[in-house]
């Protein structure tokens, strides 16, 4: 598998796996099947737009590029059919999210470094292409994100992103500077929820 077709794939594997998460969390709040599909699409693509109008891939793929859309929708469809199974697992919505975080921040990541960004906007933007579209679908669902709750969510993302570009830098093999970030990724973030580890929280002073 050439470097190009490897990334195609991690890129829409990602998204197959955020539009379940987006589709999951659509139809437990009892959403219509246009608006299932709606946060199906944006939680799968909402962070590649992002991610493509700040290095100035325009029109962004997510828009421009038929295979997003379709995946999102055959994924929100298989999501519908398939609840009670997708239910049946533990933490669905969080599986889901594990899988396609590791997923884009390894292809943001990557794709920053191919429009000749430097190594800080690329590990940032891995980032941003990872957390962008699970927050636009909670600010829709009317809830608080992950992100910004106590879990180690964002930091997953951060770390995935940062090892692609090391190993990219470093001249890894692509299969080791794209597989080895995404797994690494997924276990710390899989680990966090299992093992419950959260990043530091800080309470109300009580003299405030």
């Amino acid at each position: 598998m050439n470097e190009q077709l490897l990334f195609n794939v991690v890129d829409l594997a990602g998204t197959f796996a955020f539009a379940i998460s987006g589709a999951t969390a659509a139809r437990r709040c009892q959403l219509d099947l246009f608006g299932i599909l709606a946060i199906a699409y944006i939680t799968a693509c909402g962070g590649g737009i992002a991610r493509d109008v700040m290095i100035g891939a325009i029109p962004p793929a997510g828009l421009s590029d038929w295979r997003y859309l379709l995946t999102a929708v055959i994924a929100a469809l298989f999501t519908i059919a398939a609840y009670p199974w997708v239910e049946r697992l533990t933490y669905p919505v969080r599986l889901f999210d594990a899988m396609g975080l590791g997923l884009f921040a390894v292809y943001g990541a990557h794709k920053a470094l191919l429009f000749g960004h430097n190594a800080e906007v690329a590990v940032l933007l891995g980032m941003v292409t990872a957390i962008g579209g699970g927050m636009a679908r909670d600010v829709l669902l009317t809830r608080v994100s992950i992100v910004l709750q106590k879990e180690i969510y964002a930091l997953a993302a951060l770390a995935g992103a940062a090892m692609t570009v090391i190993g990219e830098r470093l001249g890894w093999p692509p299969v080791w500077a794209t597989w080895l970030p995404i797994l690494f990724c997924f276990s710390l973030r899989f680990l966090s929820l299992h093992r419950h580890w959260n990043l530091p929280r800080f309470g109300r002073d009580p003299d405030a």
